[in-house]
């Protein structure tokens, strides 16, 4: 497996290519703009892209999803709440205000716990709600793509409509620091001292997880 990450778009969000050598089938997640430079990186390695897979609904992390479906056929993958949630007109126009613009439904919705192949390598989708209704972390043979739900000592915000502190804790508490602490995290930003980092480290370090989770442990 090879994993690329890339930040693109305005708000420099870290997408991720992550491919079989063996097949040379693989995905792209959260490609939020600079398709032109996307296509450029599938050309030069020779990936066949099957998937699109956004980590939520919101713009910064969709906005490439139209453009490279229709240059490379892969599917648009989403939660089935946050594709209906940013479909809806309220969220349209925040979208909008935002000076984006709004992604097409995506082509598969997929729940908590689902599972997709690309080559012979499986995603699995873990709900992680909180910073978005359906947001998801994206587990790949020990790598796990976080979107905006955990950062680098960090967590995505929740100060935005559909948004929740709370259930982001319990997502964090239930889905991520259950899991085995040398799993490698890939966040959606930038904004650690690092560019990645471990379940284990983000248990020891990360504040939203020792201050509000595990200080009473």
């Amino acid at each position: 497996m090879q994993i690329i990450q890339t930040p693109v778009g305005n708000m420099e969000v870290f997408c991720y290519l992550v491919y079989d050598e063996t097949t040379m089938e693989g995905i792209l997640i959260d490609p939020a703009g600079d398709t032109d430079r996307l296509l450029k990186i599938l050309q030069e390695k020779g990936v066949k892209l099957k998937y699109i897979v956004n980590t939520h609904g919101h713009a910064d992390h969709t906005c490439g999803n139209d453009r490279l479906r229709e240059a490379t056929g892969a599917k648009v993958v989403m939660h089935a709440l946050d594709d209906v949630f940013f479909q809806r007109p309220e969220s349209k126009a925040f979208t909008r205000m935002m000076g984006f613009e709004n992604s097409s439904p995506a082509d598969i919705q997929v729940q908590d716990g689902d599972e997709l192949s690309f080559g012979n390598l499986t995603m699995r989708f873990l709900h992680t709600p909180g910073h978005t209704p359906g947001a998801c972390c994206i587990l790949i043979d020990g790598n796990l793509f976080t979107g905006d739900t955990l950062f680098v000592g960090a967590v995505g915000r929740t100060d935005l409509p559909g948004a929740s502190f709370d259930e982001l804790l319990r997502s964090l508490e239930t889905k991520i620091i259950t899991l085995p602490p040398e799993t490698i995290v890939w966040p959606g930003h930038d904004y650690g001292d690092r560019p990645h980092s471990t379940v284990g480290h983000e248990m020891k370090t990360n504040p939203y997880i020792t201050d509000f989770i595990t200080e009473n442990d």
